[in-house]
């Protein structure tokens, strides 16, 4: 039998060396970025993707080692674990086939078949079951346990009892179930129809048929929760006579003199206890599936969300715009903090949109702002429109930029904005937010829910422990991915650094503001409650601009610093060459030296030594420079200005199963289809764009009274 270690390495296609040192580094107590990030030796420089797929597997194959010796264990307390059994449990490949192979001893609640027992019917069952050569008719052996003290009165009441019995045998049978499992996935159909003589968002779905083999994902959940709101009627159709046929090769001998009664014992089984069962168990599969994918996607599209270039340095002044409670603005200075506050209320009238203008033309000059971000939410087409006119009234030397406001106002009630900003209101705060999204989207959102920042699909369907779990590891993994200034960041980013919690943060912000600026790694080891293990874990992701030491703002670990140097000694240059940037020739002397050699020399693998070299080249480096940046406007265009041939650019804002959202600055997105995006076929949008991608495409239809943008990609190239 395969060990765990075998098979995660064949599932994965990695050696069982690499697979086993990333086993034994989790269970030391690593977390997967600093697996990925800093030991790219012991596991063959996987990333931090496939790590966590290993974790995932790693999990559930010990849950399965786990439950496999429960079931042992429970059923020779029964004293009926028998070697085959027992052989028959440890090959279960999942969780499932072991619960079929228990069920038959598992406790049950009192059945049918539980109360004839009770009557002493169970060995008329067994001998009718068997249907030996020697097995007398039904009927006259039903005849001896007539009892009427026991409850039966007549031949027959004793058939009716075996026939229970011999049904819940026929269901727990771990083969039937398996054969009649695959049959179903095979074949079946999953129909659905009106609940409700009325219009509603499921009419797509009022006659629907689609196998259960290709049934997509986000039609799973559509169908699902148009059940639960009692919009559709939802049933797994199934061949009776191909189900039926197949359970009689399985449990009737021709021949026999029971074998009809065997046979209706198996409809039986069939229409009151399998079918029930497996219809429940196939749409609680195709549920599980359809929430593993939906989760997956709403991972890849939250990936390049937080990884999306920041538009650093520059005083940003934030829009939060509104109906009734006016325009709220920010703005704040090219590290986030706020200067200035106010309200406005540029959908009041021309009057008041005019005042507005005016108002805010002035906190530009006085600040001296270059960006304004505009929150997508209430007003937001009003605001923008404000905005360009505002634009024209200073002059130029302005530009401008819609920000997905998703969440901020989940943010701007929550407990952590009220201890950031105890003296704003509530409003006030998420103008902070927005402008800050521009800035630097990933410190903003990490302070927010992921599932509240809204790129995904019924995310409010999805099992939330495991959709956390998710979630929380594609922030963890940017957010480390970019590294976090020590010295700026605010507790809810460094929460998210390997090795750190909720209290350790607290704990470091509380030391910087009690003792002030850190300037070196090292100083770190100083913050209550941060040990060696959380240090050696955080402390490559934590830059240091103020320290001494170079490397202290470089993805370069402590642990590596002596090879560092020893790499720039045989390379003959100096640390004040890394300071001045004046390493572009290092790579070559690299290749020339033999990276194999070099790594010998400074004591670590070619993977580090390759690392290292790349931080060296450019100290402070943010990964996230190197990605287009984002599209700033100084004008706006009109949906009704939209014309079918017009090409544009836009920003991808969701990825979802049959397309893209993409903003072409109207206010109103556009779908492509996913038809529509490359002319090579395409199993989902994601092989081809992700979120925050700046893309050009053509306008194949626009309709204004619904609001709907149809564009392609494919046509644009």
């Amino acid at each position: 039998m395969e060990t765990i270690t075998q098979i995660l390495a064949r599932e994965l296609g990695q050696t069982e060396v690499h697979v086993q040192n990333v086993i034994d580094l989790l269970d030391e107590g690593n977390t997967i970025p600093f697996i990925a990030r800093y030991r790219k030796e012991l596991h063959g420089s996987m990333d931090d993707t496939v790590l966590r797929t290993l974790e995932d597997r790693l999990q559930y194959l010990r849950n399965l080692e786990k439950r496999r010796e429960e079931v042992k264990s429970a059923v020779e307390s029964q004293g009926k674990l028998t070697e085959e059994l027992s052989a028959a449990i440890d090959a279960a490949v999942t969780l499932a086939e072991v619960e079929d192979l228990y069920r038959p001893y598992k406790p049950k609640r009192r059945t049918r078949a539980t109360v004839a027992r009770e009557k002493g019917l169970e060995p008329l069952a067994a001998v009718l079951f068997a249907q030996g050569r020697d097995c007398p008719e039904p009927l006259e052996a039903a005849a001896a346990y007539i009892d009427s003290e026991k409850g039966v009165e007549t031949a027959e009441d004793a058939l009716q009892g075996a026939s229970d019995i011999i049904a819940e045998q026929i269901s727990d049978d771990a083969a039937v179930r398996k054969a009649l499992r695959e049959l179903m996935l095979r074949q079946s159909v999953l129909e659905t129809s009106a609940a409700k003589d009325e219009d509603s968002v499921y009419r797509l779905y009022y006659e629907f048929q689609r196998p259960v083999s290709k049934i997509q994902g986000h039609q799973t959940l559509a169908i699902n929760r148009g059940e639960r709101e009692e919009f559709l009627k939802v049933s797994v159709v199934t061949d009776r006579d191909a189900a039926l046929i197949l359970l009689r090769r399985a449990v009737v001998r021709p021949g026999s003199k029971a074998m009809d009664f065997v046979k209706a014992a198996a409809e039986d089984a069939y229409d009151r206890l399998l079918y029930p069962s497996l219809e429940r168990e196939i749409r609680n599969s195709l549920t599980e599936e359809a929430a593993e994918g939906a989760i997956h996607n709403f991972a890849l599209n939250l990936r390049p969300l937080l990884m999306q270039p920041p538009v650093k340095g520059h005083v940003t002044m934030g829009l939060d715009p509104g109906y009734r409670m006016g325009c709220k603005v920010a703005v704040v200075d090219g590290t986030g903090k706020v200067l200035d506050t106010t309200v406005v209320y540029p959908t009041h009238g021309e009057r008041q949109k005019q005042a507005c203008i005016a108002e805010l033309a002035k906190l530009i000059r006085r600040h001296n702002v270059t960006h304004i971000a505009i929150g997508n939410g209430t007003a937001s087409r009003e605001t923008e429109q404000m905005t360009v006119e505002l634009l024209r009234e200073v002059g130029g030397g302005v530009s401008y930029m819609v920000v997905n406001e998703a969440g901020a106002s989940v943010y701007s009630a929550s407990k952590l904005a009220a201890e950031e900003f105890p003296q704003f209101d509530v409003n006030l705060r998420s103008a902070v937010s927005i402008a800050r999204r521009l800035q630097d989207p990933l410190a903003e959102l990490v302070k927010i829910d992921p599932k509240a920042i809204g790129v995904g699909q019924y995310q409010h369907d999805m099992p939330q422990k495991r959709l956390d779990e998710t979630l929380s590891g594609v922030v963890e993994d940017c957010v480390n991915s970019v590294g976090v200034d020590i010295n700026t960041a605010s507790p809810s980013l460094l929460q998210r650094v390997s090795g750190l919690n909720a209290a350790t943060a607290k704990n470091v912000v509380k030391y910087r503001e009690e003792n002030g600026m850190f300037t070196s790694r090292k100083q770190i080891l100083k913050v209550p409650k941060l040990g060696p293990k959380a240090f050696e874990q955080c402390a490559g992701f934590l830059r240091v601009p103020e320290s001494k030491s170079v490397l202290d703002n470089t993805a370069v670990h402590p642990e590596s610093y002596q090879a560092a140097q020893k790499l720039l000694e045989l390379t003959g240059h100096t640390m004040e060459d890394v300071a001045g940037r004046n390493l572009g020739g290092l790579d070559g002397q690299i290749r020339s030296a033999g990276a194999e050699k070099l790594a010998v020399a400074c004591g670590v693998g070619v993977p580090t030594l390759l690392d290292v070299a790349k931080e060296l080249q450019k100290p402070g480096r943010d990964p996230r420079d190197e990605l287009p940046p984002p599209i700033l406007r100084t004008d706006i265009l009109e949906l009704k200005d939209l014309q079918p041939g017009m090409t544009l650019t836009g920003t991808v804002r969701n990825v979802i199963d049959f397309g893209v959202f993409v903003d072409i600055g109207v206010h109103q997105d556009g779908l492509v289809h996913i038809s529509q995006i490359s002319s090579k076929f395409l199993k989902h949008p994601s092989e081809a764009v992700s979120v925050g991608d700046v893309v050009k495409v053509v306008v194949l239809e626009v309709d204004e009274k619904k609001k709907r943008i149809a564009l392609s990609m494919k046509q644009a190239k």
